[in-house]
């Protein structure tokens, strides 16, 4: 596929078929995946690749206490888990909250799941005295989750980047092994789409950017 037809063409999959994915085209995906830039040039990226049922059922435990927080918000049109508004629901109306367990288990049972790692001893945390919640240490490792999935659009496959997991961060490590300085970065369920998706809706171009500063003309395409 041309670069720009996957570009506008990978779209959010959670639906699959049982076709199972071969070790070497993940090999392949990962291959071409790790060209993605990163602070420092220091790939500071570590990738779980994730079969076994058990380790499956551990993930979809470890994911539902926070898929019912943000299924709980966004039926009280809150905007979930977000840093700047605080939530009007009480923990105890959290807690009633029946979510649809299908949505979580169709990451968990996904033909593969990645888990994408980012060590935290290579990254430059630049807002990290900022208060406010970080964001600049995933310049080093979005990158390279979304180069994965431009990957996977490339053979036919499809995933999406769930981050429902991370709040849940240290039990997964004591279930994995994984490191102390190893931080949770995206759980990608990955697999053949039951549909394949084409025509994706986003907002223009005029919405988002602007020109020289904040509240600037929008740049147009000419």
């Amino acid at each position: 596929m041309e670069l720009f037809d996957v570009m506008r063409t990978t779209f959010a999959a959670r639906d699959f078929t049982s076709d199972p994915v071969p070790d070497e085209v993940l090999y392949r995906i990962l291959d071409n995946a790790r060209f993605a830039p990163s602070g420092g040039n220091r790939q500071g990226w570590k990738v779980l690749v994730i079969r076994e049922d058990a380790t499956r059922e551990a993930l979809f435990r470890l994911m539902m206490p926070t898929f019912r927080r943000y299924y709980a918000q966004s039926r009280a049109g809150e905007a979930p888990l977000n840093t700047i508004h605080p939530t009007a629901l009480t923990d105890e109306e959290i807690a009633a909250t029946e979510p649809p367990e299908d949505f979580i288990r169709r990451i968990a049972d996904a033909p593969v799941v990645l888990l994408v790692l980012v060590d935290l001893s290579v990254v430059a945390s630049m807002d990290a005295a900022l208060p406010r919640v970080g964001v600049i240490s995933g310049a080093s490792i979005y990158p390279f989750v979304h180069n994965i999935l431009l990957a996977a659009r490339h053979e036919g496959l499809g995933g999406t980047p769930t981050t429902f997991v991370a709040a849940q961060e240290d039990e997964l490590k004591a279930l994995l092994g994984i490191p102390d300085h190893l931080a949770v970065a995206s759980l990608i369920p990955m697999g053949r789409p039951v549909k394949q998706l084409t025509r994706l809706k986003r907002r223009p171009v005029e919405e988002f950017a602007m020109l020289e500063r904040w509240g600037g003309p929008p740049l147009t395409g000419g």
